[in-house]
């Protein structure tokens, strides 16, 4: 797993506000996390790519357009997965289980295939994840309350996956 973003300070810590943030949410190593810039070869080599707002999605398409079916907002991801079945993970199911990267291919596949089969949000901006940036520390909590529930889905989602 790694990040890299569409816009950003690169070879910048993390944002000090977001540093303590993810203190307080039990994130003990954020000193690592160095910006970089989003390329065509990180996307390349993705299995999945997450991104936190639907104009950071179209970037990452636009960057590598083969990419366009294994990225999602995050929150879009986490609604997908919600409404996916053991019946609709049946082929997964069927991988070997101890080839994990064959069986989260195969479940990013699947999740792909429900885009447009499960209902949109009420607002399409409910699929991202607002940006904090240089905002107050309400909006840095917003944020945190956006992706929290989203990376919690996703990880049930691979553990669903792995163990199926």
């Amino acid at each position: 797993m790694s990040s890299a973003g569409t816009v950003g300070l690169i070879g910048h810590p993390m944002d000090a506000q977001a540093a303590a943030l993810a203190a307080q949410l039990g994130v003990t190593d954020t000193g690592s996390h160095i910006a970089r810039e989003l390329d065509a070869p990180i996307v390349g080599d993705a299995q999945l790519v997450f991104a936190m707002a639907r104009e950071h999605r179209r970037a990452v398409v636009e960057l590598e357009p083969r990419a366009a079916r294994r990225t999602f907002t995050i929150r879009e991801f986490a609604r997908i997965v919600t409404e996916i079945t053991d019946d609709d993970l049946a082929e997964v199911a069927a991988l070997p289980a101890t080839d994990a990267p064959a069986r989260l291919s195969a479940a990013v596949a699947v999740v792909a295939s429900m885009r447009g089969m499960v209902d949109r949000p009420a607002s399409p901006e409910d699929d991202d994840v607002i940006d904090p940036y240089r905002r107050t520390a309400d909006v840095y909590e917003r944020s945190a309350s956006e992706l929290r529930p989203a990376v919690n889905a996703v990880v049930a989602f691979t553990h669903r996956v792995l163990s199926l």
